[in-house]
């Protein structure tokens, strides 16, 4: 049987075409799926910077339901509403995920589900894991207007913070991400350019290059750096363990394609978190844009490009 789906060629280009549908494995479902979320990923993929053989389906977020099940898997899962994390592949009308990352999406719509994808249990566990955000504390947090940054806002609110304050790239970027309950938010350049006044007790870090150096200075004593990516550059920082034993700061780093493989429980147990936060209306990823699966490439370079907001995702079946 085949089924549509998109397809990254050898060429780096995005291809709309039909492919056998995949079959469960064991510990695995097949999800027909009704939207797909597009994230980082899929711009870290096209630009050659993960190997993946090509030709290749990309996409690490699904929500649809379950309508088949490997060995091992319960079958009363079937028909089951689920969002899931992926290692490739949502981006086509069905997808095998390990059911161990398919979770139920306690009544929130799929549309909403596709929103969360990585994002929500990386931004739950930069704030409760990794940054151990306790009632009172101050919180920098740097692409504020990007799918983490927005949700870990949020989720800053329910760890009672005392003092959100985001990093945005530019004055619209900070304008938009005003809705997700920052208590300040400040241009790139006015972060660089401002003396090192204000001190945080947890920074979240997807940036990286001279704006990491630039975090470890703003720290207070017994700080938390939470280092994620590198959205500047892959060129690395060099950072003293004397001065950090010194002041009693820590620099922490969250991969979560490695705890997918490492600890899926942990991983399942953050997502299910955040998507209960969801359900509870406490937080709320916020879907901005929604394309067709011809559009994708369009979708993707926009996302290089810096040019959206919020989440964008892929509607795959009506």
């Amino acid at each position: 049987m085949t089924m549509k789906a998109v397809v990254l060629d050898t060429d780096d280009r995005f291809r709309l075409t039909d492919i056998d549908q995949p079959t469960p494995g064991p510990g695995e479902v097949a999800i027909r799926v009704r939207y797909a979320g597009i994230q980082w990923g899929d711009v870290l993929v096209r630009g050659g910077h993960l190997p993946v053989p090509r030709p290749f389906v990309p996409g690490f977020e699904a929500a649809g339901h379950i309508v088949a099940v490997g060995e091992g898997v319960d079958e009363d899962r079937l028909g089951q509403q689920v969002t899931a994390l992926t290692g490739a592949g949502a981006y086509a009308e069905v997808v095998v995920a390990p059911a161990a990352l398919s979770f139920d999406t306690f009544g929130v719509d799929l549309r909403t589900a596709a929103g969360c994808g990585w994002a929500a249990p990386t931004a739950y566990d930069l704030i409760n894991t990794v940054g151990r955000v306790r009632p009172g504390e101050s919180v920098l947090i740097h692409a504020a207007a990007g799918g983490v940054g927005s949700l870990a806002a949020q989720i800053a609110g329910t760890a009672g913070a005392g003092r959100i304050v985001g990093v945005a790239k530019d004055a619209q970027r900070a304008a938009y991400a005003a809705r997700f309950g920052y208590d300040q938010l400040i241009t790139r350049e006015e972060f660089t350019d401002a003396p090192d006044q204000e001190l945080f007790d947890v920074i979240l870090d997807p940036v990286g290059g001279p704006i990491r150096e630039t975090n470890l200075r703003r720290l207070a004593p017994h700080g938390r750096l939470a280092i994620y990516g590198n959205l500047a550059t892959f060129e690395p920082v060099a950072l003293s363990a004397n001065d950090l034993l010194m002041s009693g700061k820590s620099a922490l780093s969250y991969n979560s394609n490695l705890l997918s493989r490492t600890h899926p429980d942990r991983l399942a147990e953050s997502a299910r978190e955040a998507l209960q936060l969801v359900a509870a209306g406490r937080i709320r990823p916020d879907v901005t844009a929604e394309y067709e699966m011809a559009d994708l490439a369009e979708a993707v370079q926009r996302l290089a490009d810096g040019t959206t907001h919020g989440k964008s995702i892929l509607r795959i079946a009506a």
